[in-house]
């Protein structure tokens, strides 16, 4: 009985002893834990209202900043973190050069988001800029269709940005007959230009002869408008000049052809 008790009072006191050569240590480490899920949470939330390029090198940044504060060197993190950035590269070289073009879009910044640009190398792909992301950019097209062009082919190609300039230059060219009255016809056109809510009449109007074509006198006008009226001032001015041509009696030509019948006999 007094063996079984000596060996109970010695298994406690390894106990006892085991706790006060350990416990800070465990405590330290548990603090460290704490802190770094603290870390880890208040970095996430900030991060999240960063954009796509940052958040990506504030989480490298979280994870090195919690490595270290374990104790990892941070020649040993450096090492890890160039090999995989050489490994990710040559997996995903095109990637990477659409990284590259979105940077270069972004410093530039040849465009912004809401203008209107054209893409010369791509037929057809033009529209509203919805979003400039680090790989990729969204256009909205004029029948709302979503165009995402990678930024590495769009950093390369030339651009047309439509919306750049608060004004645009507008011109209309209309044939008229040659048995018309050329100078009649230069002053309906003048009329409907001053008469227009949109044009500016002191930003370099002008109403000329463009050219003597082969069946018409081709009358042309070119006139400052504001870029977001750009074109209901085109399509409205079209309607106009036929409706004033009419009223006026001036002939608008257009291809005819003849055919002569000649009667055997």
């Amino acid at each position: 009985m007094e063996q079984e008790i000596q060996e109970a009072k010695s298994l406690y006191y390894s106990y006892k002893q085991y706790f006060s050569d350990y416990l800070p240590a465990l405590t330290k480490l548990g603090l460290k834990v704490v802190m770094a899920l603290l870390v880890f949470v208040g970095g996430r939330k900030v991060i999240q209202f960063t954009g796509s390029l940052l958040r990506i090198v504030l989480y490298i940044l979280l994870v090195f900043s919690i490595a270290t504060h374990f104790g990892v060197k941070e020649s040993s993190i450096a090492a890890l973190l160039g090999t995989a950035g050489v490994t990710v590269g040559l997996a995903l070289q095109g990637g990477l050069a659409n990284i590259a073009g979105g940077i270069m879009l972004l410093i530039f910044k040849p465009f912004q988001v809401g203008d209107y640009i054209i893409i010369a190398q791509q037929n057809g792909c033009e529209g509203t800029v919805y979003k400039i992301e680090i790989c990729y950019t969204t256009l909205i097209s004029i029948d709302n269709k979503h165009i995402v062009i990678p930024n590495g082919t769009l950093s390369g190609s030339i651009i047309t940005n439509v919306t750049a300039r608060d004004l645009r230059k507008l011109e209309i060219k209309v044939g008229i007959s040659y048995d018309s009255d050329i100078k009649k016809a230069k002053a309906i056109l003048e009329e409907i230009l001053h008469n227009d809510e949109d044009t500016k009449d002191d930003q370099g109007m002008v109403v000329f002869v463009d050219e003597l074509g082969e069946s018409a006198v081709v009358m042309g006008l070119r006139v400052w408008v504001a870029t977001e009226k750009y074109w209901p001032a085109r399509w409205r001015l079209n309607e106009l000049i036929k409706e004033a041509f009419d009223a006026n009696g001036i002939e608008i030509p257009y291809n005819q052809l003849q055919v002569h019948v000649k009667k055997q006999i």
